[in-house]
């Protein structure tokens, strides 16, 4: 229970307290907690309280709000198997089904637009880029989305990449005749970032909270950039595990 003598502020001791229940699993993982208002009647303690107490926990990745019906437990961390591979496959011409990576939008951008892309792909002038933004779920279900991928692949090496995406072509199809371009090596650079206003919607978090970026080059075995991704993972629910043979 809260004691309202002890030097320890009201609002950390419920912290504590919906922790243990957290971890003792009497809050189960993708279930909801009572409400503010029921905590507030609980513990006989104010709203602004109870506020702080799951602001904080829903920034460290205890819990988290689905807008109109209230705040969950989070469950278990998703494993992201990186075994036997020197970077990450999360890409849309090393999957075996570009439908199922949930895509949300695809359009196309000249390289000249961002310098990034130019010095990536070595381009000496501008080129047409297809970018390919989607969500990487767990079973293909929105709910438990892990990651926010944006792809940029030229279109001088896949002219029909756009055509062929949007009418469900899996990367097999989409590689068929290309066998000089399949990527056979990557180069990835990974870093913490925050979710801003634009993420949070999208992976279902709160903006401030923490995210793995991952900025990944694929290169064919000639050493042609074929890919760049750029992705966002949820560190609150990812664990990436590395192994690699030599």
């Amino acid at each position: 229970m809260i004691n309202k003598f002890s030097s320890i502020p009201l609002y950390l001791q419920l912290k504590d307290l919906i922790i243990k229940k957290i971890e003792s699993n009497e809050y189960a993982p993708n279930t909801q907690i009572p409400s503010e208002q029921d905590l507030c009647q609980m513990y006989d303690i104010s709203r602004p309280t109870v506020r702080q107490a799951i602001a904080e926990l829903t920034n460290s990745g205890f819990l988290y709000k689905e807008k109109g019906k209230g705040t969950f437990v989070y469950g278990r961390k998703n494993v992201i198997d990186v075994k036997n591979y020197t970077g990450f496959t999360d890409s849309i011409l090393d999957c075996q089904a570009p439908s199922e990576k949930n895509i949300i939008d695809i359009s196309e951008i000249e390289s000249s637009s961002v310098e990034l892309l130019n010095r990536i792909f070595n381009y000496n002038s501008s080129m047409p880029l297809a970018v390919i933004t989607y969500l990487s779920c767990i079973n293909n279900q929105a709910k438990d989305v892990y990651s926010l991928n944006k792809s940029y692949i030229p279109m001088n090496l896949f002219p029909d990449i756009i055509h062929q995406l949007k009418s469900g072509k899996s990367s097999i199809d989409i590689l068929r005749g290309k066998y000089p371009l399949i990527p056979d090596k990557s180069k990835s650079i990974l870093e913490i970032i925050f979710a801003d206003n634009n993420d949070s919607p999208l992976l279902r978090v709160q903006p401030g909270q923490p995210l793995i970026k991952l900025q990944n080059t694929l290169f064919s075995k000639s050493g042609q950039a074929v890919e760049y991704i750029y992705s966002k993972y949820r560190a609150d629910n990812c664990r990436l595990m590395f192994e690699n043979s030599k």
